[in-house]
C-alpha cells in the first residue's frame, strides 16, 4: 500500500534530431524513457507560466523558462528550425518510497514552440520559450487560395484546367455557398 505520494513535473521537447526530457528535480522513469533534472547541453527547466485555456477563436498558450548553461546553449535553443517543435508537459504521481510513477503521467499541455526571449540579469540567464497549442493550426486562415491557375496548381501540381479559363465573369471559390440550382 502506498502511504505517500509526491508530484513531479515532466517536460518532453521534441527537437529535430533530438528529444530533451526534463523533470523538476531528480530522475523519473516514465513512458519507457528517463526524465532528468538537467540536460548537459540545454540546462534545466526553471518553470512555466500558469496554464490557460483559450476562449472563442483563441487557442491555449503558455511560456516555459529554461536556464541554459551558456549563451551558446540559449542560441542553440533559439534556432529557427526548432520553431514549431512539439513540447509536452506532464504531471506524474510518484511513490515516495520507490520514486517510481504510480500510474502513467497526466498530460497537461501539448504545445508547439513559437518564440524565444533571452533574459539576462545580474548573475542570471534564462530563456523564455513561448508556446502555442498544436490545435492552433486548426484556426489558421488560408487566405492564399483564389480561383486562379496558380492557386489551383499549388494543390494539384500537374492540373492545367484553369490555364485557358480567361474572361470569366462569375468567380466563386470552391466550397462557397451558391444559390440552389433548378429552382423556378
Amino acid at each position: 500500500m502506498i502511504e505517500r505520494i509526491m508530484l513531479a513535473g515532466l517536460m518532453r521537447l521534441e527537437l529535430p534530431g533530438r528529444t530533451i526530457r526534463l523533470c523538476d528535480g531528480g530522475v523519473v522513469p516514465a513512458f519507457g524513457e528517463t526524465f532528468v533534472g538537467a540536460d548537459p547541453d540545454f540546462g534545466t527547466l526553471a518553470g512555466f507560466e500558469a496554464l490557460t485555456e483559450g476562449v472563442g477563436d483563441e487557442a491555449p498558450a503558455g511560456t516555459i523558462a529554461m536556464l541554459p548553461p551558456s549563451p551558446s546553449a540559449a542560441t542553440m535553443l533559439s534556432r529557427p528550425e526548432y520553431q514549431n517543435s512539439r513540447l509536452r508537459l506532464f504531471v506524474a504521481e510518484l511513490d515516495v518510497a520507490t520514486g517510481l510513477p504510480i500510474a502513467e503521467p497526466d498530460q497537461q499541455a501539448d504545445w508547439q514552440t513559437d518564440t524565444t526571449v533571452l533574459r539576462i540579469g545580474k548573475g542570471t540567464r534564462s530563456l523564455e520559450i513561448g508556446c502555442v497549442s498544436r490545435a492552433q493550426r486548426l484556426l489558421a486562415l488560408n487566405e492564399g487560395n483564389v480561383l486562379s491557375s496558380t492557386a489551383h496548381q499549388r494543390v494539384f501540381p500537374a492540373e492545367t484546367g484553369f490555364d485557358q479559363a480567361t474572361g470569366l465573369t462569375n468567380q466563386v471559390a470552391w466550397g462557397e455557398a451558391a444559390p440552389p440550382r433548378g429552382v423556378a
